[in-house]
């Protein structure tokens, strides 16, 4: 029923455009309702202005369509992979400018590794060294108060508490840096995957 009242209102619109003699390039507006129910007219109303539109001759022959007004959720998604996009291929560009080869891009990637390894075991035995020295702090302060037993135990020198605070702090910084470290590690190695595999792709290397 709803697809017969429209045809039949188009039907009429073209019908009153013929015999007043209009030209022929008179545009026709095609619109939905919230109902569902399908418009013909000179004008679009306002409040559905944001819809998809099709535009018509006088002929009913559809000469152009306006696309619906996007919501900021679509615009933002439409956004986000023109700059994915953007990035790709600034990412491709970067990869065949910069190599040569696949063994070019190994190599690279080692000497990366090799450096970060390095940095890592630097790093473990600063912590190892550190981890000595607090053992041998808290030993010391087992003959101290609060922590001895004994009732006439002394009580913890200035410089027993400030080491113990010290060599603390600094084992926490060494643990941030290591695990900082290692995850650098595993993140080079994944990216240089990546761009091996890609460089092969645009190569066309199997």
């Amino acid at each position: 029923m709803k697809h017969l009242v429209a045809t039949a209102c188009v039907g009429l619109l073209l019908a009153v455009s013929t015999s007043q003699g209009a030209a022929p390039e008179r545009k026709l507006y095609k619109w939905v309702d919230n109902q569902g129910v399908t418009h013909y007219g000179d004008r679009i109303p306002p409040e559905y202005a944001s819809q998809e539109q099709h535009i018509m001759n006088a002929q009913g022959v559809e000469i152009d369509r306006l696309e619906a007004q996007k919501t900021p959720e679509q615009l933002a998604a439409e956004e986000q992979k023109r700059r994915e996009q953007t990035e790709r291929e600034s990412r491709d560009k970067n990869l065949l400018s910069t190599y040569s080869s696949v063994q070019e891009i190994e190599r690279l990637r080692d000497q990366r590794l090799a450096l970060l390894a390095d940095q890592i075991r630097v790093t473990a035995q600063f912590l190892e060294n550190l981890d000595a020295r607090m053992k041998k702090l808290r030993a010391t302060s087992a003959g101290f108060k609060p922590y001895s037993a004994d009732p006439h135990a002394p009580p913890m020198s200035d410089q027993v508490a400030e080491d113990l605070v010290r060599v603390a702090i600094d084992m926490r910084t060494q643990e941030e840096n290591l695990h900082e470290k290692q995850s650098e590690e595993a993140t080079t190695r994944k990216q240089f995957e990546s761009d091996i595999a890609r460089f092969k792709e645009l190569k066309g290397i199997h």
